[in-house]
């Protein structure tokens, strides 16, 4: 997914960690593996209790299938970013001088998905910005440089 699209469409990025099915059912299991997360952060992070923590299709409860999938996106979003899995995985185990010295991997352990979901799309939105900002000034010198 391009960074140029609008940041509407950007919220259904590419599943560059093939966490959904292809009836867009999110694979639990593979994305909390992938963040190293236990049963006890998934409940913390998701407002589950432990005893609910499933993750086939027909008994994972509404409320943390939604959170899965907002993390599985989250991850993805940033992978777009990034084009590349693995600074994805490092970017979110890094503790952040911006998100308070805490890693995204922390902020959604600990039940502050939405201001981490809210600093990813500020960082989107802002790099777009940079990059058309960029894309303007080459191209007034490329005219600068023809009229010469």
């Amino acid at each position: 997914m391009s960074l140029s699209q609008p940041s509407l469409f950007r919220a259904s990025p590419q599943d560059y960690f093939h966490f959904f099915d292809e009836s867009a059912f999110v694979d639990g299991e593979k994305v909390v593996k992938l963040l190293k997360y236990k049963k006890d952060d998934v409940s913390v992070a998701a407002s589950v209790p432990v005893s609910s923590i499933r993750y086939d299709e027909k008994k994972m409860p509404a409320e943390l299938k939604e959170c899965l999938t907002q993390w599985a996106t989250a991850l993805n979003l940033v992978a777009g970013f990034f084009h590349d899995e693995k600074k994805t995985i490092i970017w979110y185990f890094m503790p952040n001088p911006l998100l308070g010295g805490m890693s995204p991997r922390d902020m959604i352990r600990v039940g502050r998905f939405k201001k981490l979901l809210n600093f990813i799309q500020t960082a989107l939105d802002e790099s777009q910005r940079d990059n058309l900002d960029k894309k303007i000034s080459e191209q007034k010198n490329k005219a600068k440089q023809k009229k010469a």
